[in-house]
């Protein structure tokens, strides 16, 4: 994964006014953690940083006081309504290190014929990878899978350099068979009974 490079500038005012006059300049307050330093509060550029957020555990070259800083997004929190980035935390990553983060599951292939459903039980998997290699997402084929198959986290073939971190056991995705639904019995049953009483 290729390195994103932001301009950031020290943050030094905290606080619900200063966080609003930050957000007003079209920037974004945010904090970078990790290996054991003290937080370091900054300000981030709020159109290349959502542009850079479309991209999942995107590994962000942040300029902090002259010198570079690899971080990785910890944390966003976003406006309920509008969806526009009020804060992001960062953590603090080096070549080589091993981060945990969550990767998406996507899925290829068509179910064997019939009426059956795939239920996502799991949308991410929780894998360990160098901070400098994360995989965006992992694929998984459902061709083939009939009622009452399912995937397991030890079933899924995860990038290279990549370690599961779920439960092996955990269920991924299950293959269901769709049921006929016969709402009209029932209510007509529950008039009935309801009329009795």
């Amino acid at each position: 994964m290729a390195e994103l490079k932001l301009a950031s500038e020290i943050r030094t005012e905290f606080g619900k006014g200063a966080a609003r006059r930050i957000r007003r300049e079209d920037k974004v307050p945010g904090v970078v953690y990790g290996h054991g330093a003290d937080p370091v509060h900054v300000t981030l550029p709020g159109h290349d940083l959502m542009m850079a957020l479309k991209t999942a555990n995107v590994l962000l070259s942040l300029d902090i006081d002259g010198r570079n800083e690899l971080v990785i997004p910890k944390a966003v929190q976003r406006d309920p309504l509008k969806g526009f980035i009020e804060h992001v935390d960062l953590l603090a990553v080096k070549r080589g290190e091993k981060v945990t983060v969550e990767i998406n599951i996507l899925t290829e292939g068509e179910l064997a014929p019939g009426q059956n459903l795939l239920e996502h039980v799991l949308n991410t998997l929780s894998v360990e990878a160098e901070a400098t290699h994360i995989p965006e997402s992992v694929t998984v084929s459902v061709e083939g899978l009939a009622a009452g198959d399912s995937v397991l986290a030890k079933d899924v073939t995860l990038p290279s350099g990549a370690t599961l971190v779920t439960e092996e056991e955990a269920v991924v995705l299950q293959v269901l068979a769709a049921q006929a639904e016969e709402p009209a019995e029932e209510s007509a049953e529950g008039e009935d009974e309801a009329a009795e009483a």
